[in-house]
Parts: C-alpha cells; structure tokens; sequence
C-alpha cells in the first residue's frame, strides 16, 4: 500500500527532532512567579442575546479553537475529543450526561510517552490530526485513534475513560490521515480512513477514502486495504480532500460520514449508505448534509467553514451530531480557530441523516427539551480563574511540543523558570498557555520578576512559530514585543523597577484590536499600547488548523 504521504512528512520531522535532540543543553535562567492567571470572556452576542429559558444553550457548545470534534456515548455518559496538533497534553477529553453541560475531564494523551515525536513540527500544521473515539462493547474498551504526522497512526485503550490510557499501538501499516474505528454487531471490526489514490490522480487534491480489518486480540489490521470511493458529492464538483471518515450501523444499514472540500469555506460533510460494512455505498442525492459554502461569508454573526461531522444517538432514540466551524467577523478575521458545534440530526423521508440543507444556517442558540443548563458551563461569556494551589496544572492548560513540567511549579503561584528557548527553536519553551475562546476578553495576571540582564517574563499571545505578541517585563522596563519573522519589533517600552514587586499585566481584546495594561503596587492601571492590531495572530494571517493561546512565557537569552 502506498504511504508516501505520511512517509514525507515523517521523516522530515523525524529529522528535525533528531536535531533539536542535540542541540545545547538547558540551563534554566531566573524564576518568573505568578500568582493567578484570569480570564473573561465578553463577546457581544452573548450580552445581546441572553438565553431565554433553563433548557437553551450556545453554539458552539465549546467555543475557542477545539477542533475535529469525535463523540461516543456509553448508557447516559457522553465523551468528545478534539485535536491537539503540536500542544501537549494532547486531546482533551470532554464528558457530559446530556450534551448540553460539558466539563473537560482532562486530557488523553498526557505522558510523554504517549506523545514521543511532537518537537520539530510546525505549531499549527504538526503533531496530532483528528481523534477519533469509539467504544467496543464486545471487550468493553474505549478506543482513540489518531495521526501524529510526524510519525503515524496509533490508537491508545481504556477501560476507565476517567482514568488513564495506555501508550500508543503504533499502525504503520496504514497511511494518509484521519482513521476512526468502527465496531460491529457480529464482533468484527473496521479501521475507516483517507488515503493517497492509486496511481495518478484525476484532479488536484483528490483523495480516496480506505477500510481495513482490525483484530481486537492482536491490536493490529490484517487483509487488504480496500478502497471506498474516490469523487466528491458529484464528479462535476470536483471537491477535494475527502477526509475524516466514519461508519454507523443504523437499523441495519451501513452509513459512512465524510468531510470534504477542504478545511476553509467550501468545507462540507457527505452521507453514503449500504447494506453491508464494505459497500457498495450509495451518496445521498441531497448531498452534502452539512455545509454554509452557498452563504455569504460576511454576514452578520457567520460561521463558516463547517464540517468533520461525528454523530451519536441519546438513549431516548434522537441524533445529534458535533462538528467544527469558525466565527470569522465579516472582513473574515478571527482569532479563535475552529469551535466544536453541535445541532440535532435530522432524517429524510429516505432515511439518510443531515443537518443542514441549501441556505440553512447554523443556529447559535439551540434547546433540549428536559435539559437544564447547569451554572458553570463551557458556552457563553464566562470568567475563569486559576490561583494555582493544586499540585498539577487544570487540564485546560497547555505546553507546546511536549510537557513543560521542568520549568514550572504550582501550589501557592505559578513558578516559571526562564528557558534559553523561544517558540522559533520548535523545542519546548517555558510556556502556559489557554485557548482564547471569545472576540473580546479580559486576560490578567500579577507577576513577581526580578530579571538578569538578557530575561522576560509576562503575558504571550500565540498564533504560531511567527505570530505572537510578548508583554515582556525585562530588566529595567515593561514592553510589547510584536514577533514574527524577522528580529521582534518593539512595539512600547515603559521603564519600570523590576526588583521583584508584583506588577499586574493586563491584555484586554476588541475583535481585531487588543489594548495592554500594566499596573504597579499602589497605583491605578495604566496604558501601554493601544489599537494594536489583533489579526497578527488570526487564522487568516497565521494559517494553519489551530486557534490562538495565551499564558504566561519565561525566556533568557531571547533571539534577536
């Protein structure tokens, strides 16, 4: 079977690692202490728009980037994953009784040797694609199977899924991207997945989708890599990029979901079905059962970009499905990345599922007759605060290209150690950071720092490896440091004593502009920068398939 997609990519990250393997050792500079990290959330649509009864919730269900979403239920309990590309812990793992009230129950892969070849990617376009969780009720396993492309496909096990989970069983036997399992009535199970086409392709970005076998006893696939379909809604068409399969028995019929028409504005999702696993399978006429591709994209309060769709069915016998989408505003810009959604399934008089058809939008407010929203919730306008006194980290925080546990302690303030590396060495820096989950939000923290010469600490906002904005608090003044490709750009520069009393940061955003704040002890706030420009680290200017962070960042010896 050919590989060289997957293969390609490998070994340049593979070299890149070696590389970074080598390289100087650490020597951790002085400690940067933070006593508490807040942030809130402040969109418009949500003060505008208030919840008009206990049973309504939001889309999207869990806004910020969480990307990729898969979904499995067990009796009443729910569970969902994201993607993670190159930030570790990886693929958070969200559970909830009603799919209305999530709360994330920490994060799947969080060992380093569940996550061995993370360093040397690209922080948005690396790392870890699409998981895909399935439970098999035939040895009562939970089952989340994914790509790390910079290595390959592997699946890790549990049969507690508030516990933990095993090391990965490496599959190098299949290739491409996106693999989802598929387990089935008679015991047998499916590997479904998107891979090269044979030979020469009949268009650009043409891709087929591939089943194989999958023995539950040895953990590995086993016969022919069988090929499912290779052409987009209708050969007319000629979307690309089929990707991010899955298979569901439905009253005795075999139904396959695919993405397709790549990941921006022409993103879609498709349905076949047939009367075995292995087909042939039958598109829907009415394809494609979810997209906004024949919406403008800049109308008001859009989301864009929709699809990788996984369904579930509740006990009751109803169908929902979860999916990814972006909130761009209407010059399309946004800083969130893609958001998990969810809406009710629909059923034609044909019997195949959807969720949207020609102009349908995707609703931002939905309800669920005999659900009450809880108090503290994933959606909306929220604050949340982290005085760090537990003797880990929340599972909603994150470190780039592995754990950055040598550089940091909890209990009683946020202890970090200021590293010799910055985000452009693609090693692990001294960095914890969130997902930004709003337009406008309020991030502030109280930083205790006294630097030596050549050290910063503070606030950074991430898009990638040449998008971020550094609030640096350095020996002898606070400034705003605008990094991108070249040498960082000082942006303002305020002298200020740094003999370690505390100094508050403030970063407060406004869709496209952010204002920073800094406040000494005893005194008031007071303006660093103003009208900055926030779409330095958009999606549309930084690419890739992840949102933006922001935490708190230790550096020494910053690259010029």
């Amino acid at each position: 079977m050919k590989m060289k997609y997957l293969k390609r990519i490998s070994c340049s990250f593979l070299a890149i690692a070696l590389c970074m393997s080598i390289a100087a050792k650490d020597e951790r500079g002085s400690i940067a202490k933070f006593d508490y990290f807040e942030y809130i959330g402040n969109d418009d649509f949500y003060r505008e728009n208030p919840l008009p009864h206990d049973n309504s919730f939001y889309n999207p269900i869990v806004p910020g980037w969480h990307s990729d979403p898969s979904i499995c239920r067990v009796g009443n309990d729910y569970f969902m994953v994201m993607s993670t590309f190159t930030y570790y812990p990886g693929v958070p793992l969200f559970h909830s009784r009603d799919l209305v009230n999530w709360r994330q129950i920490g994060n799947i892969l969080d060992r380093p040797s569940q996550l061995p070849a993370l360093q040397g990617q690209p922080i948005n376009t690396g790392g870890i694609y699409a998981p895909a969780i399935s439970y098999n009720p035939h040895n009562k396993t939970y089952y989340m199977i994914t790509t790390d492309v910079g290595r390959g496909h592997f699946y890790v096990t549990t049969q507690d899924p508030f516990g933990k989970w095993s090391d990965p069983h490496w599959l190098p036997t299949i290739g491409g991207i996106d693999p989802s399992f598929f387990f089935d009535d008679d015991g047998k199970a499916y590997i479904v997945h998107k891979e090269d086409t044979e030979g020469k392709p009949k268009w650009s970005n043409f891709r087929s989708i591939r089943i194989t076998r999958f023995d539950t006893t040895t953990g590995d696939v086993f016969g022919e890599d069988m090929p499912f379909r290779e052409s987009g809604v209708g050969p007319e068409e000629r979307l690309d990029r089929n990707e991010g399969p899955h298979i569901y028995k439905i009253n005795g019929k075999y139904y396959m979901i695919c993405a397709e028409g790549g990941t921006s504005w022409a993103h879609s999702e498709v349905v076949y079905r047939a009367d075995s696993v292995l087909g042939p399978y039958t598109r829907w006429s009415r394809n494609p059962m979810l997209t906004q591709r024949l919406l403008k994209a800049n109308r008001n309060n859009a989301v864009t970009c929709t699809g990788h769709v996984d369904i579930v069915d509740t006990p009751d016998g109803e169908w929902w499905g979860v999916f990814l989408g972006c909130r761009p505003d209407q010059n399309g810009f946004e800083c969130l990345g893609r958001e998990t959604f969810i809406m009710p399934i629909k059923w034609s008089a044909d019997g195949f599922p959807y969720m949207t058809q020609s102009k349908d939008t995707i609703p931002l407010v939905l309800h669920r007759k005999g659900i009450k929203r809880e108090k503290n919730v994933t959606f909306g306008n929220f604050t949340w605060r982290d005085d760090f006194t537990g003797k880990t980290l929340r599972p909603e925080w994150l470190s780039i290209w592995g754990s950055a546990e040598k550089y940091y302690k909890t209990g009683n303030r946020l202890r970090l150690s200021c590293a010799p590396i910055t985000l452009k060495d693609r090693r692990t820096p001294a960095y914890i950071g969130r997902r930004l989950q709003h337009h406008k939000y309020t991030v502030t923290t109280c930083l205790r720092f006294k630097p030596e010469e050549g050290e910063a600490a503070g606030l950074l906002l991430v898009k990638n490896e040449e998008h971020q904005y550094f609030m640096a608090l350095r020996k002898g003044n606070l400034a705003l440091l605008q990094i991108g490709r070249g040498a960082d750009k000082e942006i303002a520069t305020q002298p200020i004593k740094t003999d370690g009393r505390p100094i508050s940061l403030r970063v407060e955003a406004r869709g496209t502009l952010c204002d920073f704040y800094y406040k000494e002890e005893g005194n008031g706030w007071q303006l660093l920068a103003k009208d900055i420009d926030a779409t330095h680290i958009s999606s549309r200017r930084g690419g890739g398939f992840t949102g933006s962070t922001v935490g708190m960042y230790a550096v020494k010896n910053q690259r010029e």
